[in-house]
């Protein structure tokens, strides 16, 4: 079979596209790399999914910390504090077992049982108290003087947390969420590990790069793959973050604008 073939074959396995059957014997570099390729496509989903509405929950729930309603403001607190207390590890486990024992007595829980639902919120829910956390940290850096200035036009609510509030968090926090990002990504290696199910074989990166290392006993070939495609990946994460904190930052000289480094956050 030439590499062409396998490719067209394999390229999107993980999500049910193509050849069924998992190659048994006489693995190619081609089949491992083409057959963690596709895992990656479940990783991504993952990241995308719980880093798109984190995004936005992680900004109420800062929001939320911030405010002098202690009805706001302590369940804020208790939610950060647990998802950054314990492992994500063993919030995988705990969240599988709840929704295993809610699906016995409630069916329409069900679709949380599998990774694509379960894992999604639960590296949704761990990201949402992170990125809080650091959206907290910016909330309380914003320059008084800024404030006091929207106070002075009589700039006021919605347009004085829209034009001055929310902009100088994002500009603050950004390279901070930008490393958040890349964990976010790397985490979702984690979903493997975890109680959620996969489901006729259609796993993620680490899956198959597993697959292949307990089928060949050499582990040296198929986790260096998979350790390629994530520094393609965090290399990805790391230009486009870059270049929307360089939007961000379109109106500071350039030399006090800080990025995030590839190396320093790689070797994070």
């Amino acid at each position: 079979m030439s590499c062409l073939q396998t490719i067209q074959d394999y390229a999107l396995r993980s999500v049910g596209i193509g050849e069924r059957l998992l190659p048994r014997e006489d693995f190619t570099l081609c089949e491992q790399v083409t057959l963690i390729g596709s895992g990656m496509i479940w990783n991504i989903y993952f990241g995308l999914i719980a880093i798109t509405i984190g995004f936005f929950a992680a900004t109420g729930m800062a929001l939320a910390k911030s405010s002098q309603n202690p009805w706001l403001r302590k369940p804020a607190d208790f939610f950060i504090y647990f998802f950054r207390g314990s492992p994500l590890f063993i919030q995988f486990f705990f969240a599988y077992s709840v929704f295993v024992l809610l699906k016995q007595s409630m069916p329409i829980f069900a679709p949380f049982t599998s990774a694509g639902l379960g894992a999604t919120l639960v590296l949704l829910l761990n990201t949402t108290a992170y990125t809080a956390e650091i959206f907290y940290g910016a909330l309380q850096s914003i320059p008084k003087g800024d404030l006091e200035a929207a106070d002075a036009y009589g700039i006021t609510g919605r347009t004085r947390f829209t034009r001055i509030v929310w902009p100088s968090m994002l500009r603050l926090a950004w390279p901070a969420y930008t490393n958040e990002a890349i964990f976010l990504f790397h985490a979702t290696a984690l979903v493997f590990f975890s109680g959620f199910p996969v489901w006729q074989q259609r796993g993620d990166a680490l899956y198959y790069a597993s697959y292949f290392a307990d089928k060949t006993f050499n582990p040296f070939v198929p986790y260096p793959i998979l350790a390629g495609f994530f520094i393609l990946l965090t290399l990805v994460v790391i230009t486009l973050f870059g270049t929307i904190g360089k939007r961000l930052n379109r109106h500071l000289p350039q030399t006090v604008i800080r990025r995030p480094g590839f190396l320093r956050t790689l070797i994070r």
